[in-house]
């Protein structure tokens, strides 16, 4: 497929304003536990309140721009939300406790936090789809590493994988409805996301009152998180706006927000995934002027790094769509995609692959979701890709012990040759680790994709530390370059 250079980037540009139109007009209500009755701005004209949902977003780009598509991973970001983002609410402190502590994300995300089921990662999904328009998996790909630094397995990253591949297909799916089965694809069945979303689905399709709905969408969720702050309600309160709101901007917009709870969340997703849609022209001229151009952070330590944080909405637009050629390119070939986008001078989408597409779509998109696990943490160098999961939380007592299971994928998708690995612990004092110390990674044929795991079992001696640093050093013979995995037991 092919998307028009203009027309990509006059969604691009309506994503940003739509998002800081909701933003702000959200944020007066955000966190009441009671439908609204708003008719519009609260706010004076050429006010833009700031919002971490924008906020983070802008870091994650910069670190996109700076280390390119194929670094992107949840320890990466976890890096830069160290560095540049400041505020230690709910998940957000948590994870970066976890990761003072030493837990590498996505682990630091899956740690003691009571708060991995809340709103934090589906808020800032718009930077990976605008970065890959028109491929659902790779936006989604990248929303659940981003997404996982604070949420670990929990229902939040589900939430951002379904709003990233919503949004990356509706820059070439004209239609919401099949925008939302490709979301829903990025999920799993069984996730409470994925029942909130079918189930308003059905109360739409009954004919019910969008205040029905809302009121039996928080009834079924009442059981999980900390009320208002939870995804599973507020994703389907977003949905809501649009749903009922018919691809009117305004009424979307505003029946999202009288839904109530995290209002300022729910708006500006309404508003942005509008704007992918619709376009500049979609957006009403008199909220566009109300709003004007700016970006107003509040959530970033600029610091010497200020002069990389976008001013306005067109800087932003313009720094985005300089970066997507490359994150289109890379992923296309990397994952050899069923289908690819590109960026040129006309569009070359005709209207009967739109059903083709949508198919496959869901059919790449149901992948990125089927490793998301508790406790696990990903390694790799030139030609080794390795993925780490603890059989229980990251802790050890003295004498105690925890599983260790070390799946590993050749990433020369071309090289036939079996590779032989073996592999070899640094413990701390006292530790063991029993297990095979050498896997035969099969090559690349119709009958082995390079596919082969291990499993250790790590003992601890009479003492364990506060902090007890393990690495399995993993080589190859022939292969000049170790792979080091190293992870964090807590004493």
């Amino acid at each position: 497929m092919k998307l028009n250079y203009s027309t990509y980037k006059d969604k691009v540009y309506a994503c940003w304003i739509g998002k800081n139109i909701g933003g702000t007009m959200g944020t007066p209500y955000e966190g009441r536990r009671q439908i609204n009755d708003i008719k519009g701005f609260a706010t004076a004209a050429n006010v833009v309140l700031p919002n971490d949902d924008l906020d983070l977003q802008l870091v994650w780009l910069y670190a996109l721009e700076q280390n390119g598509p194929h670094a992107i991973n949840a320890a990466m970001l976890g890096e830069h939300w160290l560095s540049f983002i400041t505020p230690h609410w709910n998940e957000y402190g948590i994870g970066k406790a976890n990761m003072k502590r030493g837990l590498q994300p996505p682990m630091a995300g899956d740690y003691e936090n009571d708060w991995n089921n809340s709103n934090g990662a589906w808020i800032r999904t718009e930077v990976w789809a605008t970065v890959a328009p028109g491929m659902p998996h790779v936006a989604a790909k990248y929303a659940i590493e981003d997404a996982s630094v604070d949420h670990g397995a929990g229902e939040g990253t589900f939430a951002a994988a379904f709003v990233a591949a919503l949004q990356s297909a509706a820059f070439v799916i004209p239609d919401l409805r099949k925008c939302i089965e490709v979301g829903m694809a990025a999920i799993p069945e069984e996730s409470r996301m994925a029942k909130s979303i079918k189930f308003v689905l059905k109360c739409y399709d009954d004919g019910m009152d969008w205040k029905d709905a809302r009121n039996a969408v928080q009834q079924l969720n009442s059981d999980i998180g900390d009320g208002w702050f939870e995804a599973p309600s507020n994703v389907t309160y977003a949905a809501i706006g649009l749903l009922w709101g018919e691809g009117d901007f305004k009424k979307s917009m505003i029946t999202a927000i009288n839904c109530g709870d995290d209002t300022d969340c729910t708006g500006a997703t309404v508003g942005a995934t509008l704007g992918i849609l619709y376009g500049t022209a979609g957006i009403p001229e008199d909220w566009k002027a109300h709003i004007g151009d700016d970006i107003v952070t509040v959530s970033i330590a600029k610091g010497n790094n200020g002069k990389n944080v976008p001013k306005t909405c067109a800087e932003l637009t313009d720094r985005v769509v300089a970066v997507a050629p490359s994150v289109l390119y890379a992923n296309s070939k990397a994952l050899e995609s069923k289908f690819q986008c590109e960026l040129g001078d006309e569009d070359d989408i005709p209207a009967d692959i739109l059903e083709k597409f949508c198919a496959m779509a869901i059919s790449d998109v149901r992948s990125v979701t089927e490793n998301l696990k508790p406790y696990t943490m990903y390694f790799e160098n030139v030609y080794l890709k390795t993925q780490l999961t603890l059989g229980s939380a990251p802790e050890i007592a003295p004498e105690g012990e925890i599983k260790v299971y070390v799946d590993f994928t050749s990433k020369l998708c071309f090289e036939d040759e079996p590779r032989p690995l073996y592999m070899r612990w640094i413990l701390p004092e006292g530790f063991t680790a029993v297990g095979k110390r050498n896997v035969k990674l099969p090559g690349f044929n119709p009958h082995s994709h390079g596919l082969g795991s291990a499993e250790f079992t790590i003992k601890a001696g009479e003492t364990v530390d506060i902090s007890n640093r393990c690495i399995l050093e993993i080589t190859s013979p022939g292969r000049h370059t170790p792979l080091y995995c190293s992870f964090v037991l807590l004493g």
